[in-house]
This record gives C-alpha cells, structure tokens and sequence, in this order.
C-alpha cells in the first residue's frame, strides 16, 4: 500500500455515500478532526461530486494534507458540472496489470482469455469473476444511475459494437444491428467512454501524404471484456475472435505505457483510403513507432507491406512487427518480435523494446 497511514472516505460504503451527500462539508470537519492525517483518500469521488467543491477549498488553505481522489467514472461529474481543479490536481490513470509487473506470473493465452484486471488476475475463479465484473458494473453504472432510458437496447448495443474491437467504428451499421438511431449509438459510446470501459483510436494524419480514412478504432479497455462481451458460436471464427483479442491486448498495453511514461505521447493507428493500415502508431517528443500486430505464428512477406508503406512516408518512424511465433527476427530491416516477449519487455519509462 502507498499510502497505509492515509484517512479515507469510502464512498462504495452506502453509508458514508449518504452522510457525506446530505452534508459535503463534513469532510472538512473530518480533516480538522485529523490534523496528523497527511495524506487523505477519498475512493469513488464521482458518488458524491459536491466533495470536489469541500477540497478545492482546503487545498486553498495552508496547511493542508495531500488529497488522493478516485473514481471509476467521469460522467457523473460531467454531468454534475462541478469543480474538476484544473490546475489544482494532477491526473493519473490507472490501467490493468503490465505483463512486466506479473513477470514470470504472466501468461499471454490466459491474457487473451481473461485479461489482465486485478481482481480477475487472482481470483480463484476468474471466468466466473469476470463476468460478474461485467454485469454487476454495468448494473451498478448504467441502471442504477439512469444514463439509457432503455436498457434493453443498450444490452444489444453492448453485444453488437463488441463486433468492432480493433475495427473501424461504423456506427450507423451498429445502429442497424440493435436497432437504435446513429444518434443513441454515438451516445451509448460516449458512455462506455465515461465508464472508461472503451476507446477510440484516431488516425494518425500528422504530414500525411496520402488519402487516409476519417473514422477511429474501437477497443474494449481489457481483453478479458472484450471476451466476456464477444458472442461465440458456430458461426464465429476462433481466430477472427482471438486475434482481436491479441490486438486489444498489445492497445491496452501501449496506452497503459504512454499514461505511466509520458502522456504527450499520442497513440492513433494509420489507414489509407485503399485499405492499407498499420495496428499502432506512437508519437511523442522522444520516440516515433509504427507496431503492426499479426495473430499467426509465422511471418509472411505480406505482413511487412503496411510498415514498409508507413515508411515510406516517415522515414523516421521505428518499426515493429509483433506475431505469435518464439524467434526474435529482423526481416528486410525490420524486428519481428513474439508478442509475449514484446508486452514482457514493455516497461514504463524507457523505450519500446
């Protein structure tokens, strides 16, 4: 624990969600009932968005303790209007495991499987964890705090945009699918966004010379939702299913890597209007990386074509190609890396391998 000495306010306790909605400037009085405290949590701060407003006025007065504030959840406060202290309060995020923090403990078939939550990561059962991770979340998020009017339909939206992980987002086609307008789509996005349970990858458009496509990708944030989300049957392609997984997977990682190394780092993909793409590419002030991931044990020379078109382009990018075989390669120029030697080498603060 980083902080064992701290003084924490729960507000997943339905008690304390209530005393501290009815009168925020308790917490004022905690803290001057603590005056050794130094550091103070308060967990969930989305459940009681008027708090914001108590600690924007303490950390004004002198002396003060440092405040550690989470929450799994930005809408509420969005919609709240509240005090986010801008330019009071550093912004970390926080993602699921590293393959370097589990080190010998991590597994990139179990990853693909379950991913890589905390709480499914050492649950005894962790098929059964994650699925009620998924269900009680969204229960909890969406239900309990009126963000869809019909969760019917958000229920079929979540199953059918879990067809676009790693794909261009086409959103009137996910309408036609739960049969919603375009409009309640977007908006359904918008939530899950919030909820920090997806994302959208733009394009990488900076001196572009050629025509490229306009729509982001979406990703699930953990591999282990995607799976628990993704519909399997007989007419389901295990690898199609397992390969998004695979690129889900490399996502959450280099996001996980740009939020703990730098965030002027930026991560887009790249596709060209006739249908040329490269998965990843990572920009910032000191590195520039095109990552292309391929769910085959083998590499082929067709493979490489993207990279070596993105090259062509920014002769400075370093290129990566990332695949499922057990060999390091360098193939006409470029490294080839097995995925788990990759994701297990990918350490905040220093380069990508």
């Amino acid at each position: 624990m980083v902080y064992p000495d701290a003084l924490v306010v729960d507000l997943l306790a339905p008690e304390l969600e209530r005393r501290y909605a009815a009168r925020p400037e308790r917490l004022r009085e905690l803290v001057a009932g603590h005056p050794e405290a130094k550091v103070v949590v308060v967990d969930e701060i989305q459940k009681v968005p008027a708090l914001l407003d108590v600690v924007h006025q303490l950390i004004e007065t002198a002396p003060t303790p440092r405040f550690v504030l989470t929450g799994s959840s930005a809408r509420k406060l969005k919609r709240a209007g509240v005090d986010l202290l801008a330019g009071r309060a550093i912004l970390r995020s926080m993602h699921p495991f590293f393959a370097a923090e589990l080190r010998e403990r991590f597994d990139l078939e179990l990853a693909l499987r379950q991913g890589l939550l905390p709480l499914v990561w050492d649950s005894d059962h962790p098929d059964e964890t994650l699925r009620a991770y998924v269900s009680l979340y969204l229960k909890e998020e969406v239900q309990t705090e009126g963000m869809v009017r019909n969760i019917g339909s958000f229920s079929r939206f979540l199953e059918a945009v879990s067809f676009s992980q790693a794909s261009v987002l086409n959103t009137s086609a996910v309408a036609r699918e739960c049969e919603v307008s375009r409009k309640t789509v977007e908006g359904y996005i918008e939530i899950l966004e919030d909820l920090l349970l997806s994302f959208r990858l733009p394009v990488f458009t900076r001196r572009a010379r050629r025509h490229l496509t306009a729509h982001p990708k979406f990703y699930w944030f953990d591999a282990g939702v995607y799976r628990s989300m993704r519909p399997a049957g007989p007419l389901d392609r295990p690898e199609e299913i397992a390969g998004a997984a695979l690129e889900g997977l490399v996502a959450q990682h280099l996001r996980a890597w740009i939020d703990y190394t730098d965030p002027r780092f930026v991560l887009n993909f790249w596709r060209t209007k006739s249908g040329t793409e490269v998965d990843f590419v990572v920009y910032g002030p000191e590195g520039f990386w095109a990552v292309e991931v391929k769910h085959s044990g083998a590499v082929r020379a067709k493979d490489l074509r993207p990279l070596k078109a993105f090259k062509e382009d920014y002769p400075d990018a370093q290129l990566r190609l990332l695949y499922r075989g057990n060999e390091r390669l360098e193939i006409e120029g470029i490294p080839c890396w097995p995925c788990d030697q990759f994701l297990e080498r990918l350490v905040p603060g220093t380069d990508l391998p």
